[in-house]
């Protein structure tokens, strides 16, 4: 999920916010700037369609999807999955501190597991209540509470919403 960028880039926290980068947006990890893997086409494809998900829901629900939001964790972390949402309201931090109802990582080929498994844990421990792991590419999802556990579906009891593999794989 996430390597230091050539022998590791320091910055302050400040710096690393008012950063933007040319290419994939980067993480920040006590004081290095963190790469993230490239996402292929079933990683974008899966992003949308889980994204497109729970927009469909706002209206009704007043849920807010957000795609690679740096979200700040603590001070010297700020993580940025691939898609959160939160209810019943929308942060208006630009880089929100406050916990999403639900987090989701997806994997993408160069992914290393270690690294995943790292990152929602400190999501789990951060206080989201539903942490999901994602792999479009054996179309399995996972829960991680602790530990990550295979699931047919991800349910979000808080607002009544199912994400089956038909609404996200292709």
């Amino acid at each position: 999920m996430g390597t230091p960028v050539s022998g590791g880039t320091a910055a302050s926290l400040e710096e690393y916010l008012r950063t933007s980068f040319p290419d994939l947006d980067r993480e920040f990890r006590d004081g290095e700037i963190v790469e993230r893997t490239l996402p292929d086409r079933l990683h974008s494809r899966t992003q949308v369609l889980i994204a497109f998900f729970f927009e469909a829901l706002r209206k009704k629900l007043s849920v807010f999807a957000h795609t690679e939001l740096r979200l700040r964790l603590r001070e010297g972390l700020v993580l940025i999955p691939d898609v959160c949402v939160y209810w019943p309201e929308e942060p208006v931090s630009r880089f929100p501190d406050v916990p999403p109802l639900v987090v989701i990582e997806i994997l993408s080929p160069d992914d290393r597991l270690t690294a995943v498994r790292e990152k929602l844990e400190e999501y789990r421990t951060w206080g989201v209540k539903h942490v999901w792991l994602v792999d479009p590419h054996s179309r399995r999802m996972y829960t991680c509470d602790p530990g990550l556990t295979e699931v047919a579906t991800l349910r979000v009891e808080e607002i009544d919403a199912e994400v089956t593999p038909g609404d996200i794989f292709e």
